[in-house]
């Protein structure tokens, strides 16, 4: 395994989708961690178009998951920011999204860090003082 930064403008971001999906190395769980106003979502959707998607990737706030046709599999878009107890989670069927072999990427996932399996990325996204974005994460 290996440290990953990926460092892009806005305008390159497509480019950085790419380069993380290349980098994906057959992983199917990924944990976005950053600020509000970070551009999980906006990355999630370069992502999901990189992976083949179709549909229109929308931040899935009040629903809590998307579900999105890619080339080949299903992708699971979460986000748990409203998200109050772990069991809500559960009541969703969280653990059998995780377990499906489907991509699954989680905003928010500090609030259901007790579910997450052990092979999860963590993705880390921060903005710089340039307003371009910076992702590091290990696979």
């Amino acid at each position: 395994m290996r440290t990953n930064h990926i460092h892009f403008a806005l305008s390159e971001i497509q480019q950085a989708a790419r380069s993380f999906v290349e980098a994906m190395d057959g992983r199917t769980i990924f944990a976005f961690y950053g600020a509000m106003g970070a551009g999980k979502t906006t990355f999630i959707r370069a992502l999901c178009e990189q992976l083949g998607v179709t549909d229109t990737v929308t931040s899935p706030t009040f629903a809590i998951v998307n579900e999105y046709k890619a080339d080949s599999s299903k992708v699971f878009h979460f986000d748990f920011y409203r998200l109050r107890r772990l069991d809500e989670a559960a009541d969703i069927g969280f653990e059998d999204y995780l377990y499906s072999g489907n991509i699954c990427l989680i905003e928010w996932p500090e609030m259901v860090e007790p579910l997450l399996r052990e092979d999860t990325v963590s993705v880390h996204l921060t903005v710089e003082p340039d307003d371009s974005r910076t992702l590091v994460f290990t696979c």
